[in-house]
Formats: C-alpha cells, structure tokens, sequence
C-alpha cells in the first residue's frame, strides 16, 4: 500500500502549481476566442443569404459533433501535413493548438447560447428599428446585442467552466498543464497518489470559485431581466 509521503507532496506542487497556471492562461485564452468567434457564428446563421447560413450550420454541427480530442489531434498532428496551407497556420505550438481548438470547438457552443439570447429578443424591437430607418448594423449593436448578451451570459458562464474541466485533455498534445506535469511526476517517480491528488485539489480550488460565480450570475441575470 503506498503511503502519503508529505515531504514529496510539498516538493512537486510548485510544478503542479506551474501547470495549472498554464492550463488557466489556455481556457481564459480559449474562452476569449470562442465568446467572440460565436457572437460572429450566430450572427451568420441568421442571415438571409442561405449561401452564409447553410455552410455555417453544418460546420457547428460538424464541430459540435466530433469530441475535442480528436480535434486537437488534427490541429496538433494532422494539420502540419496539409501542404497548401501556409506554414505558420500549419505549425501550431502545443498552447497554440490547445486554445486554437478550445476557442472553436466551444465557439459553436457558445453560438447556440448567443442565438437563444436573440430570438428572445421580441420582435417589436427588430420592428422599431425598421421604422426608425436604422442600418442593420446599427441595429445590432444598438438595439439587439445589448438586450441579448446580458441573457446569454449564464449558459455562457457555464461553457467557461466546462472549458477549463476540458482543458487539462492539452496533455494529450504536450502542453504543460496540470495533467501533463501529474503525468510527468508519475512516469518520472513511479508514484501516483500524491500528483493526481494534488492536480484535484488545485483542480478544485479553481473551479469551484469559478462555479459558485457562474451561478451568482445566472441569479443576477435572471432578476435584472
């Protein structure tokens, strides 16, 4: 039975701590990709030429259909290999990949959050701003957004967490994360317990905050709206 050595535990967490700075910086990076490139997805998947709309709905499927892994595999292992495509697309780092492959897989997800938020802003509005002769963009940023952002922010808050619960998934493509290092520690010391634990723990003073503001949030929102 192989028993808690402290001495270690303490020795190894300033690496662990390392990894899960780096699995932090990821999801923050990842997230911010993927709340900008879904408000531009959901604002395609609404337009009226079929030509922009149609494409953009079968590519949010596709993506949301296949698991992150794989995706990350391609970005990370099969990319390089397509010859047409300009190196540096094609030559991501290992964090470039992860966040890269964060930010668009979880862009599709945040895209159907986006587009509840705006059909349930009522129609009058869009009405309104067609009596008023406003331009279409001047609409969106004007009249819809503000009142559709606020009411997209829970599930939003929601994908962020679920991004950092995938985010340790970078050690599959070397990024130093928590996991990595855990790995690392295990292969290098032949000692199991103390890293995992470790890596839970500190998995669990992140997320944890992180989900109790997610749904002070949502009761925020809920209220104010």
């Amino acid at each position: 039975m192989t028993r808690w050595d402290w001495d270690y535990a303490w020795e190894i967490t300033p690496g662990l701590i390392q990894g899960m700075l780096t699995t932090i910086l990821a999801t923050l990076l990842g997230i911010t990709v993927a709340v900008i490139l879904g408000l531009f997805l959901a604002i395609g998947r609404r337009s009226d030429r079929k030509w922009i709309s149609y494409p953009l709905a079968w590519i949010i499927e596709f993506i949301r259909s296949t698991p992150l892994l794989i995706q990350l595999f391609f970005l990370f292992y099969a990319l390089p290999l397509i010859t047409f495509i300009p190196e540096p697309i094609r030559f991501l780092s290992p964090l470039t990949a992860l966040v890269v492959g964060l930010g668009v897989h979880y862009a599709c997800y945040c895209s159907e959050a986006y587009r509840a938020g705006i059909n349930s802003v009522d129609k009058g509005q869009w009405e309104a701003s067609t009596s008023l002769n406003l331009k279409m963009t001047t609409t969106w940023r004007s009249v819809i957004l503000p009142q559709a952002i606020p009411r997209a922010l829970p599930p939003l808050g929601n994908y962020f967490v679920g991004m950092f619960k995938d985010a340790p998934q970078g050690s599959a493509i070397t990024v130093a994360g928590v996991l990595f290092v855990a790995r690392a520690l295990q292969s290098a010391d032949f000692r199991t317990v103390e890293p995992y634990t470790i890596a839970g723990i500190l998995f669990l003073i992140v997320s944890i905050p992180a989900a109790i503001f997610v749904r002070s949030l949502e009761r925020r929102t809920f209220y104010e709206t």
